[in-house]
């Protein structure tokens, strides 16, 4: 059976393991669900599944190209000669169809050799990075609690080096939120020209056995967040001060991927983050033994679909279940979310973090409910001008004139 819906898989061959110990992650604790697993040999995906799954996936992904997405844990960990074996794979089932790889690294492990292969292959490459030194290494430590800054900075340093394409991915918690500026100057001067901010929410599960910390499943609505999971009006300051700082200086020089999300939502699109749609479930994860999940941020064993060694990959994709997971984010939104001037462009965001109460007591709100609030209110009359803009044919860069005449500053053109 075909898919029957549009897809994204996200492929995790060495599953939770990671050279890394940050305090946030929350995929560290995904050990538990595979207890007979111990070394790398045990969480390296397999030939057989490995071959079941890029053949599978190049015959059932939708579009011209296929986009392949490998996580963790730390895929570098399975060292460059597996992946080669991944492209030849891929060479081998591609027929034709052309073929894109994203990998999500911490950049500790990167190397000449990683990174010319990296540039002969043409992978996109995501790099986490929390901001400044003291910022990043409050919680983005190694396992013997060191702190990892400077091995980052060098990965970095090599990518530029063998012009590897290249963004960073910033977790934004308790701790970095306060400091925009800091972060946002710090990365465009590292050479980052596009921009991912993660938020932080996470809450306080049960105590249990293995790496990482133990957090509360999405369908438990009562455990308390986490002291490391960002304040919603820290959040809401944060995207606001970076936005009017991005809007006056950088259009067209940095993208922020939630800026421009946020554009795609004010020129009718369809939102390219599965955050902000009305509906989720097209963006699933695949584990190293061929389990598939509903969502990355939903491997648990409720929401387990099935495994691409026993079943197609195509029926799991567009099962009835993950039917219902997918239309369960527009159809439980509270009606305070459905009142909301900006639903257009928020859709009440992941169904993962809809764990507080309305003014009116409904459950259901997102935890972040405040923070986006004020960035698509904050953000509106920018984005009108740009959405005008673009529909004109003219670049939406031209808003920075306009912002800054807002401002005050006389400036030709500064009218939409």
């Amino acid at each position: 059976m075909g898919a029957t819906r549009p897809f994204h898989l996200l492929a995790k061959p060495i599953g939770p393991l990671c050279n890394l110990d940050c305090a946030y992650c929350f995929y560290l604790e995904k050990a538990a669900l595979y207890p007979d697993r111990h070394g790398l040999g045990d969480w390296a995906m397999s030939n057989e599944v490995l071959d079941t799954f890029v053949r599978s996936y190049i015959t059932q992904a939708p579009g011209p190209v296929v986009s392949f997405a490998w996580q963790g844990g730390e895929p570098t960990l399975l060292g460059v000669e597996y992946f080669r074996n991944i492209v030849a794979l891929q060479e081998r089932y591609a027929d034709g169809r052309p073929i894109e790889n994203a990998l999500q690294t911490n950049g500790v492990l990167l190397d000449d050799a990683w990174c010319a292969f990296l540039r002969e292959h043409e992978f996109i490459v995501g790099i986490s990075i929390d901001g400044p030194r003291e910022l990043h290494d409050r919680y983005r430590l190694d396992r013997g609690g060191r702190p990892t800054f400077d091995s980052v900075v060098r990965g970095i340093q090599l990518l530029q080096q063998h012009d590897v394409t290249f963004n960073t991915l910033t977790v934004v918690h308790r701790n970095n939120a306060p400091y925009p500026h800091d972060i946002y100057g710090f990365l465009t001067d590292l050479g980052s020209r596009f921009l991912q901010f993660i938020p932080i929410v996470e809450r306080i599960g049960h105590p249990h056995r293995g790496p990482g910390p133990a957090l509360a499943s999405p369908e438990d609505p009562t455990a308390p967040v986490t002291p490391w999971s960002v304040r919603p009006d820290d959040y809401g300051t944060f995207l606001c001060s970076i936005f009017d700082r991005w809007v006056r200086h950088d259009v067209g020089r940095v993208a922020v991927q939630l800026f421009e999300v946020a554009l795609e939502s004010w020129l009718g699109l369809p939102q390219s983050l599965c955050l902000f749609r009305d509906t989720c479930g097209d963006a699933l994860a695949v584990e190293h033994n061929g389990d598939v999940y509903s969502c990355d941020h939903y491997v648990y064993p409720t929401h387990r679909l099935g495994n691409i060694l026993q079943d197609p990959l195509g029926s799991l994709v567009s099962s009835p279940t993950q039917g219902r997971f997918g239309e369960a984010k527009r159809d439980t939104l509270p009606a305070y979310c459905r009142r909301c001037d900006v639903r257009f462009a928020c859709h009440g965001e992941c169904p993962k973090n809809r764990f507080t109460v309305t003014p009116d007591g409904e459950p259901g709100l997102n935890y972040l409910c405040g923070a986006y609030k004020r960035f698509f209110s904050h953000v509106m009359p920018f984005m009108q001008v740009m959405a005008q803009k673009v529909r004109a044919g003219e670049p939406a860069a031209d808003v920075m004139v306009w912002a800054r005449a807002k401002d005050g500053e006389p400036s030709r053109g500064a009218t939409p």
